[in-house]
């Protein structure tokens, strides 16, 4: 039996049209629930602190009441974190032998079987097991015990990952399922999960029909939503499936998230079928993400796990670093290197024209001009990489007009038009080509520091701020601080491009500092504590 991915996200998100088909979709809700995790976390320390309350204040001798508070707190914590839980299933122990409550005590140790099974401790999850008496449980806690066992065999397998041992863990698994599912009550949770698990331990070819009927017709918790997606991922491992699996774990991820899930497994998974993708990038976000999650939880054995993928995704995404400052180098080169080019062509046309005294001088002036725009080319190499992206497109413009004037004036040389050349080279603009430098640069500039004007005229006075008119982008004072805040200090180099003397931009720089609302030194500070917007990713 068989469900569409289409069909499968309708049921997990309940959209009424399909909207989060494509797998960049789902990874942008999943970094959206990323940033949120603290949210779900601190409503379930809420939770928690309110219990807490209850327990401090449950009589002393109210041995029930306080039983049952203290197993609402290790429901909180049992997959949020390990040594928590482990407290709480020490006083339920505790309560269970002052009650002398043998049934009690048998399903306390089961709990403790748990979470002692999801920190990977699996010496002493058997050992706990063993010393429960299957005897004194009811039905329900007898299938919770062999679907427990089931899966600490069925983990045991995954760790011990031997062709022999890991066969003989998994009958085991099986063998304690069947029990299990003897025992449940027919089309519960716990069978349909139970089933779906037993499929996936024998690796079975089809999707689980058992999964599929929980997401179609039950209304699952978030918890159990991540447990189904994730076990349903398994049976998607071919070639021609993965960008169903990576779905799957995405969506079992972001339930992950909403359900304050630290001792969980779709987001590492997530993260090393990402990198067998390519996505290095995202690939390394998530495993960082589930190492921080096993640390949190205290899971031993997953903290191993990742620990020994992480360093290699951490590499790789070094090594894709590096690849692209290589490729930014070759750009840079290759603008260097017509720079140079233009520069000889520049010295040949001033040999050629030479004798002509009343030329000489606009091809200085050329010169001088070509001389700025190299400069400009070198200072762009300081501007971080976001930044120079954008100028990029500026530069390459200017070298196609250079490189159409080339050649108008080689053909215009070959045949000796020498007074065409002027014309030429008298159409060129510079100071509307300089205007929409300082255009281009505002609006890059305020596109990557949205909020910049307002938060520097947050650092004076209301009669002292700064508001560009209504035909400016940025004015000069404003420029300054915009070049500063790029990590252009130095005054002579803002001077140089703002075309201003040195004393000029040092008057306007103390002018302000004088008037902020802090001192001098720290008014830099602030200034560069303006955050940027990401416009790259965002696009």
């Amino acid at each position: 039996m068989r469900i569409s991915i289409l069909t499968l996200f309708l049921l997990l998100f309940g959209y009424s049209a399909f909207s989060s088909e494509k797998t960049d979709s789902l990874l942008t809700v999943l970094k959206t629930e990323l940033g949120r995790k603290n949210i779900y976390d601190d409503q379930k320390e809420v939770r928690i602190k309110s219990l807490k309350i209850q327990l401090a204040q449950a009589p002393k001798k109210n041995y029930n009441t306080q039983y049952a508070i203290c197993n609402k707190l290790y429901e909180e914590y049992k997959v949020f974190r390990f040594d928590s839980a482990y407290v709480y299933t020490q006083k339920l122990l505790n309560l269970s032998q002052i009650t002398n409550d043998a049934t009690r005590k048998n399903e306390s140790r089961i709990k403790l079987a748990f979470i002692l099974l999801s920190a990977g401790m699996f010496t002493e999850t058997f050992d706990c097991l063993n010393q429960i008496n299957i005897h004194l449980l009811n039905d329900s806690s007898k299938s919770d015990y062999y679907a427990l066992k089931a899966r600490a065999y069925s983990d045991l397998a995954d760790y011990n990952n031997d062709k022999f041992y890991g066969q003989f863990d998994n009958e085991q698994a099986i063998k304690y399922l069947d029990s299990a599912i003897a025992l449940s009550k027919p089309n519960s949770f716990e069978t349909l999960i139970n089933k779906g698990n037993m499929q996936r331990i024998e690796a079975g070819k089809q999707p689980s029909p058992y999964y599929i009927t929980l997401l179609n017709h039950y209304n699952l918790t978030a918890h159990q939503r991540a447990m189904v997606v994730t076990g349903l991922s398994a049976f998607y491992n071919s070639p021609s499936q993965v960008e169903e699996r990576i779905n799957l774990l995405i969506i079992g991820a972001i339930n992950d998230i909403r359900s304050s899930t630290k001792e969980t497994l779709a987001i590492f998974l997530l993260g090393e079928e990402l990198n067998k993708a390519g996505n290095i990038k995202d690939a390394y976000t998530f495993i960082r993400e589930a190492m921080t999650n096993a640390q949190y939880y205290g899971a031993r054995l997953r903290k191993i796990k990742i620990a020994a993928v992480l360093p290699i995704v951490d590499a790789k995404k070094i090594i894709a670093t590096e690849n692209e400052k290589n490729r930014f180098l070759v750009y840079l080169l290759s603008i260097v290197v017509i720079s140079i080019l233009i520069s000889l062509i520049s010295f040949i046309v001033f040999n050629q024209l030479k004798r002509l005294k009343v030329k000489e001088k606009i091809i200085e002036e050329k010169n001088i001009q070509l001389e700025k725009i190299n400069d400009r080319l070198t200072e762009d190499t300081h501007i971080k990489e976001e930044y120079i992206g954008y100028f990029f497109n500026v530069i390459s413009g200017y070298i196609l007009k250079l490189e159409k004037l080339k050649r108008n004036v080689e053909r215009k040389l070959s045949i000796k038009k020498y007074d065409d050349i002027l014309l030429s080279v008298n159409e060129i603009n510079i100071k509307k080509e300089r205007e929409t430098l300082f255009y281009t640069f505002d609006h890059v500039f305020l596109k990557i520091f949205p909020n910049f004007i307002t938060l520097f005229n947050s650092l004076l006075k209301k009669e002292d701020q700064i508001w560009p008119k209504d035909h400016e982008v940025l004015n000069t004072d404003l420029r300054i601080f915009a070049l500063m805040r790029l990590g252009i200090s130095d005054t002579e180099t803002i001077a140089n491009i703002l075309e201003y003397s040195v004393n000029t931009i040092y008057v306007y720089k103390m002018r302000i500092k004088a008037k902020a609302l802090v001192p001098s030194d720290e008014f830099d500070h602030k200034i560069m504590a303006i955050k940027a917007v990401d416009v790259l990713n965002k696009s």
